[in-house]
């Protein structure tokens, strides 16, 4: 069994009944639910629109990860998830896989550990909560030091 780590965010519609469904979604098809941080309001990242919602989750999987991908693609399609030429905007679901255990991919349709994570604080701060010493297999620093050194001024709220 690997551990996954999930971050989950929505800025459309009911946000935290939809970031639920995600994980109840997640929990039936790709793995059972270990824990989860509180939920986090933050700004919209690299677009402006309404606030998101964005929580984190761990999970225990014997899913490859590009299987676990496939997956994730299909709860975001079921939740209304429509990917548009844009990168960032509106979403009812957004789910990107953090960390699979240690391990490292990088193929054209999936990066692991995410490529990004350790520039935004709505994915740092409920990380902190789960896994702070949780050390990032490429960047070789824990969680809590890439919390200490991101440079993202948009400081999560806590809503539950």
């Amino acid at each position: 069994m690997s551990k996954v780590y999930f971050s989950i965010g929505s800025n459309k519609g009911n946000r935290s009944e939809l970031i639920n469904e995600a994980i109840d979604k997640i929990d039936i098809s790709i793995g059972k639910v270990q824990i989860k941080s509180c939920i986090y309001e933050t700004k919209s990242w690299g677009f402006n629109s309404n606030n998101f919602f964005n929580i984190c989750l761990l999970i225990e999987s014997n899913l490859s990860p590009e299987l676990i991908l496939n997956k994730i693609l299909i709860i975001e399609k079921s939740m209304g998830r429509l990917k548009s030429g844009n990168q960032y905007s509106d979403r009812y679901i957004d789910i990107d896989i953090l960390f699979v255990d240690g391990i490292r991919v990088n193929t054209k349709n999936l990066i692991i550990p995410h490529p990004r994570l350790q520039f935004r604080k709505f994915v740092l701060t409920p990380m902190l909560e789960l896994a702070p010493d949780l050390i990032h297999p490429i960047l070789n620093k824990s969680i809590r030091q890439l919390d200490l050194e991101c440079l993202d001024k948009d400081l999560p709220i806590k809503i539950s």
